[in-house]
């Protein structure tokens, strides 16, 4: 069991991350109701975080709320659509997305050892020893299986689809891959993960 910690000024982080990503231009349909794409992932991946590990540490509930912290700030545009485009922009969003959790994280009053747990936790800098960001990893694949795969599936190249499976099924523990089996999922989605998972 975790310590106790400052519940007023955890309340306040989460409510000012809620409030930054309120502002997200994207939607995304939930239950009819459009809702700011990047809340309602951080919501998701909040979830799954504490589905996976109901005793998180503070530090660990605090990155689930900030991980993708107002991401359409930094647009995917911004670097050339080839693979190096594509891996300069992961590694500049999770440094866009710690430097803006320590902004916030500072002016409701943490400290910086916390701020940099964090922030360790946003850059994945010691997954997959860190327990901590073992979690988060899980949850982030358990948000795309759930909510993004489907979609994926239905304008990608199947082998693209498949690698990626195997990718992410690969990072994840094998409690969040027994979670992942209990999802439900279309015949199309089905049939690519039997045969991401039959062939690896």
């Amino acid at each position: 069991m975790p310590p106790p910690f400052d519940q007023t000024r955890f309340a306040n982080a989460l409510r000012r991350f809620d409030e930054a990503n309120a502002r997200d231009p994207n939607a995304e349909l939930v239950g009819g109701v459009a809702r700011p794409r990047e809340l309602v992932y951080a919501e998701r991946l909040t979830a799954w975080v504490l589905r996976l590990c109901p005793d998180a540490s503070e530090a660990l509930r605090l990155a689930a709320r900030c991980q993708h912290l107002c991401r359409w700030e930094s647009p995917r545009s911004r670097h050339p659509m080839d693979r190096a485009g594509y891996l300069k922009w992961r590694a500049e969003l999770k440094k866009f997305h710690a430097a803006k959790a320590g902004e916030i994280l500072r002016e409701v009053g943490y400290d910086e050892e916390l701020i940099a747990q964090v922030q360790a936790l946003n850059l994945k800098k010691n997954f997959p020893a860190d327990p901590d960001s073992r979690v988060i990893e899980d949850a982030l694949c358990l948000v795309f299986l759930e909510f993004q795969f489907a979609d994926l599936a239905a304008k990608t190249d199947v082998e693209k689809v498949v690698n990626a499976l195997r990718k992410s099924w690969g990072k994840m523990s094998i409690a969040a891959q027994n979670e992942a089996l209990q999802l439900s999922f279309g015949a199309r989605e089905t049939a690519l993960i039997q045969r991401a998972l039959l062939n690896p």
